[in-house]
């Protein structure tokens, strides 16, 4: 299970820039004394409001962004409120053997600190616990787009709010597709047909992978309908009650990667051993590989995919519906039994208005979780921005979904890289099913 965790927290740092920051630090080191808060606060001559989270307060000169915006954000709420946020922070030397997200849960369950950035998972596990505080009761939870508020949902109360909206999708190079007269695939077949024309033209590897993002091919197809089919509630309840199986759901996307690794339009055997980028993104670079997978904030970064000497478009995974962003987040959570209560709410409050996302929003160029908050993306990621903005998506990461979505899908797909059948495969989403419902 610790290492299953550990992989979960790994593919979740790929996801977005501020779990990153939590992958870092989840090695190693001395062990945790979870009796003892990490920064020692005044709490008789000013208000304190003590976060945790996998990164310190920046310097006015850091040139790390996504600090440098969330403390901007922080600041703001503490001009305004007349109060100090103080940043208690997940290292590794002080938590040996332990993963972020088990660091987390345990400092929660003993109410340490007031506020928490949190994982997909492990908002899903505190939220059932009703460890987390209702943030509906925020006023400006109001502006919150309604992906931002299925995601976060757990036993009708929406528990954790994020500040960006991380979207993943195809980065393709246009000038091959243009080459070959192909246009960008709307439907697994269509992906398959355009496969099929590039290694006929001795493109070896049409799709370049890695062990972390195959999933989204399988998200995209297995939940197209149940997102967008205007019955995503009764869906997912008959999931959770075991009415429904995950498998059924899950049985197509992995079908369709299986085709992919049979006709070698992906390597299965680099895709395990590749990280995200850093395996297949030279290829993809140099247009060898026409087309791979990633984050949003990957085409805003230079030493990703932000300078590309060719057309390159982000689109969404192909589905029957026809192209569709995956989308994921972390969140922030409010412990239901903060020794300093109000003074959180109002913070988290201020760090959500539509003053701070935006300032969040334009110095990290991304997805706003309000729908009052627009900022203008680079043309190559129009494509995905107009379908997040139509609300056309599927979600990666659920807390209202009793089974883990993004690591245990994760962690499936790569047992099929390594040559696991799809009967196999299924039988595991089963195992996940009957161990949630006990």
């Amino acid at each position: 299970m610790r290492d299953s965790r550990r992989i979960i927290m790994k593919q979740m740092g790929a996801v977005s820039l501020a779990a990153v920051l939590m992958v870092s630090a989840a090695s190693c080191g001395k062990k945790a004394d979870l009796t003892k808060n990490l920064i020692d606060s005044n709490e008789d001559s000013k208000k304190v409001v003590n976060l945790f989270g996998p990164m310190e307060k920046s310097s006015p000169d850091a040139e790390n962004t996504a600090r440098t915006a969330f403390d901007l954000t922080v600041g703001i709420a503490e001009k305004k409120l007349g109060l100090t946020v103080e940043y208690r922070t997940y290292t590794a030397e002080n938590y040996q053997e332990k993963t972020y997200d088990e660091v987390s849960l345990d400092r929660v369950r003993h109410d340490m600190d007031d506020l928490y950035l949190l994982n997909p998972d492990t908002i899903q596990i505190l939220g059932a616990e009703d460890k987390l505080l209702d943030l509906s009761v925020l006023e400006n939870s109001k502006n919150l787009r309604e992906v931002v508020k299925t995601a976060n949902t757990v036993n009708g109360k929406l528990v954790a709010i994020p500040q960006e909206v991380v979207a993943h999708g195809l980065f393709v190079n246009k000038d091959l597709f243009d080459k070959y007269k192909l246009k960008l695939p709307e439907t697994p077949e269509d992906l398959l047909e355009c496969c099929k024309v590039f290694k006929e033209n001795g493109i070896e590897t049409p799709i370049g992978a890695n062990r972390w993002w195959l999933e989204n091919f399988v998200f995209a197809q297995a939940y197209a309908d149940l997102y967008n089919g205007g019955n995503t509630e009764a869906e997912i309840e008959a999931l959770n009650s075991g009415e429904s199986k995950y498998s059924d759901y899950m049985r197509p996307g992995f079908e369709f990667l299986k085709k992919m690794i049979d006709k070698k339009y992906i390597d299965a055997e680099t895709a395990y051993t590749y990280e995200a980028i850093e395996g297949e993104g030279p290829d993809f670079l140099a247009q060898k590989t026409p087309i791979v997978m990633a984050y949003w904030g990957a085409a805003n970064t230079d030493t990703a995919y932000g300078a590309p000497d060719f057309n390159m478009q982000v689109i969404g995974f192909p589905s029957s519906r026809g192209q569709m962003p995956v989308i994921s987040m972390t969140g922030y959570g409010i412990n239901a039994d903060s020794e300093n209560l109000e003074d959180t709410k109002n913070t988290l409050n201020e760090i959500l208005s539509d003053e701070a996302l935006q300032l969040y929003a334009e110095t990290n160029k991304v997805i706003s979780p309000s729908v009052n908050v627009e900022v203008d993306c680079i043309p190559a990621l129009q494509p995905l921005n107009d379908k997040v903005k139509e609300d056309i998506y599927v979600l990666g990461s659920n807390a209202g979904m009793k089974v883990e979505q993004w690591g245990n899908t994760c962690l499936i797909v790569r047992d099929l890289l390594q040559g696991a059948s799809v009967d196999e495969c299924m039988e595991k989403f089963d195992k996940l099913q009957e161990e949630s419902l006990k």
